[in-house]
């Protein structure tokens, strides 16, 4: 029983994985909050020039 325990290495792998999935989705949430921020202000320009333009 002690020689099966210590060959299973699926739960470390688990967590490894977990952990590599947790660091992509922190990444992929930071990177789409800074890209968001520019696509509204660009947004924003382009609703002005169309009003300003339509008056």
């Amino acid at each position: 029983m002690g020689r099966k325990l210590r060959s299973d290495k699926r739960g470390a792998t688990v967590i490894e994985y977990g952990l590599i999935a947790a660091l992509i989705a922190v990444a992929a949430i930071g990177g789409m909050s800074k890209l968001g921020g520019g696509a509204n202000g660009m947004w924003g320009k382009l609703d002005n020039r169309v009003q300003s333009a339509s008056n």
